[in-house]
């Protein structure tokens, strides 16, 4: 991006054009298109953020499922760990960092070249990128075996206790099973960044739905095929399994393969819609998709860095009786807001801030992205203070029964409020890090995340030891040291966000600090206010009822939430905070009541 910034027309004022960064149409189709309706960054985002929560529920239905049917024993342990490896690369090359890739050049060559040769561009990096995960695919089935030992490798962390060979066999055949889910996982990513390009977010937001439900009833239906109709759960998690429900847990792996499938195959029909012609052009030289891989790289390896971050929580909380599984809980919870928020809002403001950088238009481009951290601020941190507040009712409701009892609950509640702390920081680095891949910068967010190693390992280390000593009893001989783990995770992503956020101003020259700090001290406010609410209206709660069935844990967790929700809109609209104002405007919009 040059440094001499592009004004936007003199047509519009300073509030015209907040109101359409953030509420009317930003993204432009090529001028030698027609035009087309496209969605703005917060429309856009609400979409998306819709689909993820959906895509979220189902996937806990999901897991429900197996645990109903497979237990937490043999089987699903085996699938477990021979869904890892798949599950791993679907991780570095599907979740973002090829989607920003692509998008970035893709609407270089939409705007600076000619459609045509932006189809092209696309058909070649599927193409390409079909023809290297195959490889990848091939290798990954014939090593499986090798794969297998490694990951299972010093089992229970005791030298002559080693990972049955029944099972170590079952999770090779499981893998082998579950390696092409990468391949289609992977298309069915670079399809998104097609339809995001086009303002198309519904239906790839979608399909992650779509992998849910068709992995759940076509898993089922093969499970209960290929076992004969029905098959034993056995009690002893140790016990080998019969064939039939071995033969069913594998019938679950091809549901898990199918489910791919239908990711890539419910966005056929949009990407046909929206000019896409496939070709079998072959070109690994060619420029556009060496710009890709080029982006893509550093993207791969930054979200690498996440993944040795969560392997390291795992190791120092692993000398804690229960720490991982707490810590498990509780980021899965936290992962919640995340998803929605956080991540839809990034796919939203991709193709958004990538357009503009192609256009050099600096103004447009801080602005839009200035708005989309209101945005998540306005949605993380009192989606962190619901969670630090009510955690524990939330946590009872969704996990308390069978093994999981009230001692878990408080310190899986303890461990979700130390990541909530850092919830908003995680939020934002979604939007963050795809906004240095619009200006063709990927190291940048790289060398920030591969640095953070360091510090997370130290910190979370260091916190642990320190709140291990915190809290001592019988039942808790480790103190809250899991909890350190998880504060040292939330320093290190507010830390993160930092680094990005000043090195962004750098970049752009500067990045309406002033507005974003604004906004953000209105919300922290509202957000003290809800607390209070919920919190008082939970104290009341819980000393009012005494037995904990289902019904009051229902009632301790929703009237608090609503009550603490109908408090923040009541300040925030006192603060006057205009994200919130411009959310409600839009709704009206759509209903057809804005007068």
């Amino acid at each position: 991006m040059n440094e001499i910034e592009k004004e936007p027309p003199e047509s519009e004022t300073p509030e015209e054009l907040a109101d359409l960064v953030i509420t009317e149409d930003l993204v432009e189709p090529p001028k030698d298109q027609p035009p087309a309706k496209q969605a703005s960054v917060a429309r856009s985002a609400g979409i998306v953020s819709i689909a993820v929560m959906f895509s979220r529920v189902l996937g806990l239905v999901r897991e429900t499922i197996f645990a109903r049917y497979f237990g937490a024993g043999f089987l699903y342990d085996a699938f477990i760990v021979g869904f890892r490896i798949p599950n791993l690369l679907r991780d570095l090359f599907a979740e973002g960092a090829l989607s920003a890739a692509f998008v970035k050049v893709f609407t270089d060559y939409q705007l600076k070249s000619s459609e045509k040769e932006a189809w092209r561009l696309a058909s070649l990096v599927f193409n390409c990128l079909a023809v290297v995960l195959s490889i990848i695919t091939v290798l990954g089935i014939l090593l499986s075996p090798l794969f297998v030992k490694i990951i299972t490798y010093n089992y229970l962390g005791d030298p002559n206790h080693y990972y049955p060979a029944e099972k170590a066999a079952l999770a090779t055949t499981l893998m082998q099973i579950m390696f092409p889910f990468i391949l289609l996982v992977a298309l069915a990513a670079l399809a998104m960044g097609v339809l995001n390009t086009k303002g198309k977010f519904a239906i790839p937001a979608s399909a992650s739905t779509a992998f849910n439900i068709a992995s759940i009833i076509f898993g089922l239906a093969i499970a209960f095929w290929l076992s004969g109709g029905s098959w034993e759960r056995s009690t002893d998690k140790l016990a080998v399994p019969s064939d039939a429900a071995q033969w069913a847990i594998i019938g679950m792996s091809i549901g898990v393969l199918i489910g791919g499938a239908a990711q890539i195959l419910i966005q056929l029909p949009s990407l046909h819609k929206v000019g896409f012609r496939f070709s079998l052009a072959l070109n690994f030289r060619d420029e556009g998709v060496r710009r890709v891989m080029r982006l893509m790289g550093p993207a791969i390896i930054g979200t690498g860095a996440i993944q040795v971050k969560v392997f390291v929580d795992t190791v120092v909380a692993s000398g804690i009786e229960g720490g991982v599984s707490w810590l498990s809980y509780a980021f899965r919870l936290m992962q919640f807001p995340i998803g929605v928020f956080g991540v839809a809002i990034g796919t939203a403001a991709i193709p958004t801030l990538a357009r503009l950088a192609s256009e050099e238009n600096t103004v447009k481009f801080r602005d839009t992205l200035a708005d989309a951290i209101k945005l998540v601020f306005l949605l993380a941190i009192p989606s962190a203070c619901g969670l630090v507040v009510l955690g524990k009712p939330i946590i009872s409701l969704i996990y308390q029964r069978g093994e999981f009892d009230a001692f878990d609950t408080n310190m899986t509640a303890w461990a979700l409020g130390a990541y909530s702390i850092g919830l908003a920081g995680y939020a934002a680095i979604k939007v963050l890090s795809p906004a240095f891949y619009a200006l063709d910068d990927a190291k940048t967010p790289m060398y920030v995340s591969v640095a953070s190693i360091a510090i997370h390992f130290v910190s979370s280390f260091g916190l642990m030891q320190l709140l291990s000593t915190v809290g001592v009893s019988p039942e808790r001989p480790n103190g809250y040291g899991h909890v350190g783990v998880a504060l040292a995770t939330s320093i290190v992503a507010l830390g993160n966000f930092l680094a990005l956020s000043l090195l962004m101003r750098r970049r752009i020259r500067r990045l309406n600090g002033r507005d974003i700090f604004t906004s953000f001290l209105k919300i922290i406010l509202a957000s003290a206010v809800m607390s209070a609410a919920a919190y008082a209206s939970y104290y009341y709660l819980t000393n009012f009822f005494g037995e904990k069935g289902l019904s009051v844990r229902l009632i301790e967790a929703f009237i608090p939430i609503s009550l603490g929700g109908i408090a923040f809109v009541i300040v925030a609209k006192f603060l006057r905070v205009t994200e919130l104002e411009q959310a409600f405007g839009m709704i009206r919009r759509r209903l057809g009541t804005k007068k």
